[in-house]
């Protein structure tokens, strides 16, 4: 019969559960789950980069994708041994003293501030300067050192320290503030100390300053000097974290019956999704796994002894067992990958949008239709009319900066560019800027991680992009000049999950070992075209000269 495992998987839009039988890794049955108020972009405003999502979206999403993979399989619920969690980050939400989300009070049940901030929310570029220049300025330890040397707006201090400034009844009434990943798991345990609960690794070293070598978080007295909130909200956080093939607990009698599971199953520390993802593709030493969806995550791994004690400037961490237990994990990313084209798309389908689909001429059939054919047709047809532009028509230089620089040097405050348009640029040569754009900004990333000294034999791609778009990864591998395998997985992340959950319940001794067995395969390899890969180079240098203008600009402007 064997024994089974849940990988949950929470992206930007959606939760995807996997059921993987953890003798051979196939994978039982799938469910995914989009949130309906996210879907409404209820609590966001994307003029001023907020963006919020509410803890029910995830809980309702939860609750549904593991019934709906338990009833596809009918896998005996005995037979179930672990489930492991992984979602985005840093994405922080407040909780009250009895472990409740401060969103689900009903004084607290409409307010942005108490909802969670997601990865991708940036008001508080203003908070990670002031992050920023203390760390580099006060005397005492640069607690920004193991994160790149710059604290990002993305991350958990500078959204807190925002919500402080802005709300002080969301700060009141909060008892603590939990990474998504962590609150998830929190929920479905059975002991729910919240001051002894497990908190994640992954989370903490990669977005929260904390490291083993100044004994956890940063210290009081560092913040206390960005506001005395964070000084006291220090005592009511954590001091040890925990990897995610370490146990949180056992799953609770009230979520067991809600599931149909029972509380024998185990539930695991939780991670993130790209470190996730890239056990979920067999990641091994010296590969990068690029986790390519909204945004992009890239993943390496290294012995300590290979970085000793050497920090990796500008990039998102570099953490101890925060992919592989008692192995370096190294994350760097852009702010927006999928999200570049995203906002593409929204520009030249607001004509269909607004004129078109409002118009009596069509029925509400015939609206329906052509939406499902603009969704389904976009990015494809645009691919090939791009791809069979000739080399002589000059394509414009763009900048992927739409939502800011995550890697290398995280900047938020600065904004995407266009160089080169004239009359005789339409939408494909767009399409192609911005497809070369996206995949400059991933050379930006390799280079810095070979200037710094890590070594990069093999590219692995995961995620929607990488699987979607042939055009998108032959431009990257012609960028990039090397070749890029494509994991065959759709759900690499909580396929990594169900790995560390397998770890866990003690049915593999390593999740190296779990994850040989278990992992995704490939289904594609690009492999770069010399020819292109010269011409590339030239485009790239044009890509720096305008990145390093619109840099000047804008530190100017500030």
């Amino acid at each position: 019969m064997g024994n089974y495992v849940v990988g949950l998987d929470y992206g930007t839009d959606s939760v995807r559960a996997v059921l993987i039988n953890t003798n051979d890794g196939k994978e039982m049955a799938t469910a995914v789950f989009y949130y309906p108020r996210w879907k409404k972009q209820q609590y966001c405003n994307a003029a001023i980069n907020q963006f919020r999502q509410h803890p029910l979206d995830h809980i309702e999403g939860l609750e549904t994708t593991i019934k709906t993979v338990l009833k596809k399989s009918g896998v005996a619920a005995k037979l179930v041994k672990g489930i492991c969690i992984d979602t985005t980050g840093s994405s922080p939400m407040p909780i009250q003293k009895d472990g409740t989300p401060l969103a689900l009070h009903p004084d607290f049940s409409e307010n942005p501030n108490a909802m969670m901030v997601l990865w991708k929310d940036h008001t508080a570029v203003a908070e990670a300067n002031q992050i920023n220049q203390l760390a580099w300025n006060w005397g005492g330890t640069d607690y920004t050192k193991y994160v790149g040397g710059i604290y990002s707006s993305e991350w958990f201090w500078a959204k807190i320290l925002h919500i402080a400034k802005e709300d002080k009844t969301v700060v009141d009434a909060t008892y603590t503030w939990m990474e998504h990943c962590d609150y998830m798991t929190f929920m479905l345990l059975e002991d729910q100390n919240i001051d002894q609960f497990k908190r994640s690794r992954c989370a903490a070293g990669h977005k929260a300053m904390w490291h083993e070598s100044w004994g956890g978080l940063p210290d009081k007295s560092f913040l206390e000097k960005l506001d005395p909130y964070l000084a006291d909200l220090k005592d009511r956080l954590y001091t040890d974290t925990y990897t995610s093939d370490v146990v949180a607990g056992n799953l609770s009698t009230t979520w067991a019956n809600k599931l149909g599971l029972t509380t024998d199953t185990i539930v695991t520390v939780g991670t993130f999704d790209a470190h996730a993802g890239a056990v979920g593709a067999k990641i091994d030493a010296y590969t990068l796994v690029r986790v390519m969806g909204t945004s992009t995550c890239d993943i390496i791994i290294a012995n300590n002894e290979t970085i000793g004690t050497k920090t990796v400037k500008g990039i998102c961490g570099q953490v101890d067992g925060s992919v592989i237990p008692n192995t370096l994990g190294l994350e760097a990313g852009q702010s927006a990958f999928g999200d570049v084209l995203a906002w593409f798309k929204s520009v030249l389908i607001w004509p269909i949008e607004n004129l078109v689909l409002q118009s009596d001429t069509l029925s509400a059939q015939q609206k329906e239709a052509l939406t499902k054919e603009v969704e389904d047709n976009f990015i494809t047809i645009l691919s090939k009319q791009a791809a069979a532009l000739s080399e002589e028509e000059v394509v414009p230089v763009a900048l992927d900066w739409v939502n800011g620089r995550r890697t290398p040097d995280a900047n938020q405050e600065l904004k995407s560019a266009l160089k080169g348009l004239s009359l005789g640029t339409k939408a494909p040569h767009l399409f192609k800027a911005l497809v070369n754009a996206i995949c400059f900004g991933s050379k930006m990333i390799v280079d810095r991680f070979e200037q710094e000294g890590v070594t990069i034999k093999s590219v692995i791609g995961i995620g929607g992009v990488a699987r979607k778009s042939p055009f998108i990864m032959q431009t990257l591998a012609n960028v990039l000049d090397r070749p890029i395998k494509v994991a065959a997985s759709d759900q690499a992340p909580a396929l990594g999950a169900a790995v560390y959950a397998a770890t866990a319940a003690g049915l593999y001794q390593s999740v190296i070992e779990a994850s040989k067995v278990m992992g995704s395969n490939f289904e594609a390899e690009y492999l770069p075209n010399k020819e292109q890969v010269s011409k590339y180079a030239l485009l790239h240098k044009e890509y720096e000269e305008l990145a390093k203008f619109i840099e000047t600009q804008t530190k100017e402007e500030n």
